[in-house]
């Protein structure tokens, strides 16, 4: 679900600020709404990190909503192109539940202020119009997670008696409070985050032995494979 849409203004023939300068602004108010919250930042707050006037910052943006809405906007559109490109490519259920925890976490990656906004604020920015959007690809984000564990269930790829939307909730949950403390260029990147949390959650952290003593073997029965990170 698209949402991409022009940024407003209000200066008439007044023009268009330089690409590059709007990112960098916005980067940084990011990290700001993310730190103080949305009803604590101002607008001068912002211009104060920028070290700009506040009366500055508007020649750039119409208000702090107008910021914070290009922010969460430029997030979903590349998140959801990323989770596009997965469902469109028809992968097996096992596959496309691997390809979108990894599109998760490159998310992150790029939009840690972002993630971090959109899981403290979504919930109250949903009742002001401008922010609708915000609900309507929660309710797509919940149903392409759900259509992929219930193909996956059906494909006998994952369990018989799982609870598809108890764990729906629960790969939502631990993936994406990993914006409260994923920094990015850290020692690890967001593949192998992802690799590692593919390992948790589909294979566990027990290990299964037949035997006590010597090395430990695994369950036959257990279906494990290294998980295809980069397509």
């Amino acid at each position: 679900m698209p949402t991409k849409k022009k940024p407003r203004t209000t200066a008439g023939d007044k023009p268009p600020a330089a690409p590059a300068r709007r990112r960098e602004l916005l980067d940084r108010a990011a990290e700001v709404f993310a730190d103080l919250g949305y009803n604590a930042t101002t607008v001068r707050r912002i211009a104060d990190d920028v070290g700009m006037l506040a009366g500055s910052l508007y020649y750039y943006f119409e208000s702090k909503d107008a910021m914070l809405e290009e922010i969460l906007r430029t997030f979903l559109d590349e998140l959801w192109e990323g989770y596009d490109a997965v469902l469109d490519a028809e992968l097996r259920p096992r596959e496309t539940f691997e390809a979108l925890v990894v599109e998760s976490f490159r998310a992150i990656d790029r939009h840690r202020a972002a993630v971090a906004i959109y899981q403290n604020e979504a919930k109250k920015l949903v009742a002001q119009d401008r922010f609708q959007f915000l609900d309507a690809s929660q309710r797509k984000f919940e149903k392409a997670w759900l259509a992929t564990l219930e193909r996956g269930v059906a494909a006998q790829e994952f369990r018989a008696d799982l609870d598809t939307r108890l764990t729906y909730r629960f790969v939502r949950d631990t993936v994406w409070v990993a914006a409260s403390w994923y920094r990015p260029g850290g020692q690890l990147g967001p593949e192998e985050i992802a690799r590692q949390y593919l390992s948790m959650v589909l294979d566990g952290i027990a290990v299964h032995a037949r035997s006590r003593g010597g090395a430990a073997t695994h369950d036959p029965e257990l279906k494990t494979h290294e998980p295809e990170l980069d397509r």
